[in-house]
């Protein structure tokens, strides 16, 4: 009998959101069918399970399977996966003794396995038990039923996980489309879906594909938010958020710029809900190049950065019920913001300020530890996941490469004695890649009674996709180079 068969990526965001669920017993329905763990939204039209304790054989089978669930649920809250997939595999088997290989339980009870696998990093396996629950939902309703919503996702975060933005946008799509087949083309449910899509987009390196998609998605919130300038602001944040992913650093700073003058209007310039888009606002400016002259920087970007982190910080100390973390976290931001400036002085003096401040009570010690004693990772582009063949290629098989570089971390925070020790040989480009990217990386140094020290022995590793048949053209390539093997 066949019981698994692999799924999905989604689920790096549907953990967090499936714990949580699991622990709401109203999240799960009896009589329903396996509760669908591949999407970050877990599907409530469910029930699953079986019982693993002695108490199962006087159970009968309906009874047993709930309780299977019971258990599954409990795993998944503990994020427990390894044996939550062990679990996940019992009750696939029970769902198809009790409903039938073909029936809706039992692509529910595939999803969730799929989940679980995902988890595990078990990607493969994890599109295969996706892409099996589709398949008999497909049969058992049509294509555009509204429960394929979950399962699509799943595998379409999976497919993503494993290499395939374009296989996982591919997803993404038709679940994005059958929602708007159920619930209307204005439906605010899509909006986790398109982000899903852009992100994938996003990866293929389709980036005006992308903006299209968070232009829909803001429009979807303005909508849904006409007359809730405030209840706007979470979504405008993650547009922010996406906008800086795909590299338009501009319609960040615009997008930032604009929650600030909401809440401005809404309760004035003294808000503490001011605080985290003006941080924000300033870090943009890392991503704007200064103009120098005669090889010194322009110091009118650093000084329009500095506005907003100065601002910042007035309005969290004028606000005693302000937390303290995030008060320290905010003037650390205004230093970082110096020393890669290359204002070191008054980098170090506000260093040595937040570090007395960490320093005043056991309760502040862990968090000097977190954000001063290690390197804190403050700038990066993002890297390719895949090479150009694996990307777009749609057959074929699809394997993974490491490259892996150590480095030392100045005590400005910048690298330096960069040098590979593992990667493919054959992949060159990709080489280059990591190395410019790793080379513009700027951190906050990790610190000693206040003042940053150099660190040593930093260790970088960025993970890949490639077809097989792209590696062996690369190797008789440079078989047929003069030196070659050949």
């Amino acid at each position: 009998m066949r019981t698994t068969r692999p799924t999905s990526f989604a689920a790096f965001l549907i953990v967090l959101s499936i714990a949580a669920h699991a622990q709401d017993p109203q999240g799960v329905e009896e009589g329903a069918g396996p509760l669908e763990q591949s999407v970050p939204v877990a599907d409530e039209n469910v029930d699953i399970v079986g019982s693993t304790t002695d108490e199962s054989a006087t159970l009968s089978p309906e009874d047993a399977l709930l309780s299977e669930f019971a258990y599954f649920r409990d795993l998944i809250a503990e994020k427990n996966f390894d044996a939550a997939d062990a679990s996940a595999k019992r009750i696939v088997e029970m769902a198809i003794r009790i409903h039938g290989p073909q029936s809706v339980e039992t692509s529910k009870a595939l999803s969730n396995l799929g989940l679980v696998q995902h988890n595990n990093e078990q990607y493969d396996a994890a599109i295969q038990n996706f892409s099996s629950s589709i398949e008999i939902l497909e049969n058992a309703e049509d294509r555009l039923n509204a429960q394929l919503v979950n399962p699509l996702r799943g595998l379409g975060t999976s497919q993503l996980s494993n290499g395939r933005p374009d296989l996982a946008a591919e997803a993404f799509g038709r679940a994005a489309h059958i929602t708007h087949v159920n619930e209307g083309p204005h439906n605010v449910e899509q909006i986790e879906i398109l982000e899903s899509l852009a992100e994938a987009n996003v990866r293929l390196g389709d980036i005006e594909v992308a903006r299209d998609i968070l232009d829909r998605i803001h429009a979807l919130n303005v909508r849904y938010f006409e007359n809730d300038a405030m209840g706007l602001l979470p979504s405008m944040m993650r547009r922010a958020e996406w906008q800086h992913r795909a590299g338009y650093y501009s319609d960040e700073r615009a997008t930032y710029r604009r929650t600030i003058r909401i809440i401005e209007t809404s309760s004035g310039k003294k808000d503490p809900r001011l605080v985290e888009p003006l941080v924000k606002l300033g870090e943009t400016f890392y991503y704007f190049q200064p103009v120098t002259v005669d090889g010194a920087r322009d110091t009118a970007v650093t000084s329009s950065g500095e506005m907003y982190f100065k601002r910042a910080i007035r309005i969290a100390e004028a606000n005693e019920d302000f937390p303290w973390l995030e008060t320290a976290m905010t003037k650390l931001a205004l230093a970082d913001y110096y020393g890669y400036f290359e204002g070191y002085s008054r980098a170090r003096k506000l260093y040595k300020e937040v570090w007395g401040d960490l320093s005043a009570d056991e309760d502040r010690l862990a968090a000097r530890r977190d954000l001063m004693e290690r390197p804190v990772l403050l700038r990066e582009e993002r890297l390719p996941e895949s090479t150009g063949g694996a990307a777009s290629t749609s057959s074929g098989a699809t394997m993974t490469g490491t490259i892996r570089a150590n480095y030392t971390i100045s005590t400005r925070g910048r690298v330096k004695d960069l040098r590979t020790v593992a990667s493919p040989a054959e992949f060159t480009d990709m080489q280059r890649a990591v190395h410019r990217e790793v080379r513009g990386r700027f951190f906050r140094p990790p610190m000693v009674d206040g003042s940053p020290v150099e660190t040593e022995d930093q260790v970088f590793e960025h993970r890949f996709s490639y077809q097989q048949a792209e590696l062996e053209a690369l190797r008789e390539a440079a078989n047929e180079e003069p030196g070659g093997d050949n």
